[in-house]
């Protein structure tokens, strides 16, 4: 093949400048005659030893790529074939990577919980498109001038309904030594929850300014986080605090049964730091015993690739159940139907995280007062007021969140909490029919239309119909 150069014309194509030369691949400035979108174009280094476990890999992502869609990953927009010249052409994210924050690093654990909340909504919009990227690191995480993380590099990547041409040619163990999962030492590439463990490796790098595990180089190296946990965050950054160290441990692991289900699950603990369930984890100062550790490394031994759903069984088997409670006067009955709908929603969804909401009103034009009458607080009198409706329905602690949104549209403030934090099911109740509503439209029919899940409508019982729509 020719000597690439700038001015070098592919396909239409123009090379106008390199903006990264790595040891796989090439990155190019390209334009287009009709098109207007900055553009980049990824060339591998063929002649690099021609490494075919590189070729593969460019191979994956060119068949990975025009699959993928949203803010969260590059716009594709063309490919090139071995037969003639191989490249993939791309949108071009001009912002900056996360693994420029890594010079910052340690991170106060607000930026810390801000940037890996970005990172894990990425990561989970990603799965929902049947995708494991199986690579994730600070460098392969870029972000939009409006803050939206997006995942980049899918050469390592799985799609849970395209042949893994990896997988079929290699048998090593492949992966970037600091965030490589421990299921993939075992070969195991269809487990979106190697990717939380990556992610964890990541908030521990950004809040201690260095890595769990080292930057081990060989296999041996390597194995070593199946049987040896982490330093706890803390012992390194005294500053970290409990839910801080108990998300980054959640992620870490080493039974990915053991971790957070879904990327949304460790996003939505992010951003509501205040409601994380601590456990044991979060006051560890110390690694296990060396009897313990010995112990795990005997049972690492022989162990081997083991059975996993595939990335939509993993999503759906910990989806996030929203209900929206009306806790206005008169709403009683309403809220009994409600609180016996949503008994039967998480009966049906084993593993589910439940988040309850209640919309405290506030006028669009005044100044709002949060003190009522008799002087107490308008927002905490309905936080308690939404944990005592709660208390009937029998949910594990751990797996129950309580959010009062102040907003002067109720639907609005639904529908956009919904959005924000990846929620997969809402149950809302619909209050009884008027000519006023029916004019002006319900909550309940604009959170059916407007809303992006399932939703459950609840009505109270009434002759000849049923409670749940």
């Amino acid at each position: 093949m020719s000597t690439l150069e700038p001015g070098t014309i592919i396909d239409d194509f123009r090379l106008d400048k390199i903006v990264y030369r790595g040891g796989m691949a090439t990155l190019w400035r390209v334009s287009h005659a009709h098109m207007q979108m900055p553009l980049v174009m990824k060339v591998p280094r063929l002649d690099y030893g021609d490494d075919p476990a590189a070729i593969v890999g460019f191979e994956v992502e060119q068949m990975i790529m025009p699959t993928l869609c949203g803010p969260h990953v590059p716009r594709f927009v063309a490919a090139g074939d071995f037969t003639a010249r191989p490249y993939i052409v791309m949108e071009f994210i001009e912002g900056q990577s996360l693994r420029e924050a890594l010079e910052r690093a340690p991170l106060p654990a607000t930026e810390v919980a801000a940037l890996g909340a970005k990172v894990a909504t990425a990561l989970h919009q990603l799965h929902r498109q049947h995708v494991i990227h199986l690579d994730l690191k600070p460098s392969s995480v870029l972000f939009r001038a409006n803050g939206d993380a997006v995942l980049i590099d899918y050469g390592l990547a799985h799609h849970n309904q395209l042949p893994d041409l990896l997988a079929e040619q290699f048998h090593l163990p492949m992966g970037t030594g600091p965030y490589i999962s421990p299921e993939q030492l075992h070969g195991v590439r269809d487990d979106a929850r190697s990717d939380l463990f990556a992610l964890g490796v990541t908030l521990y790098f950004l809040a201690t300014g260095e890595r769990p595990f080292g930057n081990p180089t060989s296999i041996s190296g390597l194995r070593q986080r199946l049987y040896r946990e982490t330093v706890p965050p803390v012992v390194r950054q005294k500053t970290i605090p409990p839910w801080l160290q108990e998300i980054i441990l959640h992620c870490l692991e080493v039974d990915a049964a053991q971790r957070y289900k879904t990327a949304a699950q460790i996003a939505f603990d992010l951003q509501n730091p205040a409601q994380v369930k601590l456990s044991a984890r979060a006051e560890l100062r110390t690694r296990s015993s060396l009897a313990t550790t010995a112990g795990r490394w005997l049972r690492s031994i022989g162990n081997g690739p083991v059975a996993h759903h595939s990335v939509a069984d993993h999503l759906a088997s910990a989806p996030i159940v929203m209900v929206a409670v009306d806790l206005m006067p008169g709403m009683e009955a309403l809220g009994d139907t409600l609180r016996r709908a949503t008994r039967r929603v998480l009966a049906a969804e084993a593993g589910a995280r439940l988040t309850c909401v209640s919309v405290l009103k506030t006028s669009r034009l005044a100044l709002d007062s949060n003190i009522d009458t008799e002087g107490r607080n308008l927002h905490v009198q309905r936080l308690v007021e939404l944990k005592h409706w709660a208390r009937g329905l029998d949910v594990a602690a751990e797996l129950v969140t309580f959010h009062v949104l102040e907003a002067p549209d109720a639907a609005s403030a639904i529908i956009e909490y919904a959005q924000n934090n990846d929620v997969d099911h809402i149950v809302v109740g619909a209050r009884a029919s008027s000519a006023l509503r029916r004019f002006l439209g319900s909550v309940s029919s604009r959170v059916v239309a407007e809303a992006p899940c399932s939703v459950t409508v609840v009505r109270t019982p009434q002759t000849g119909r049923s409670d749940v729509e």
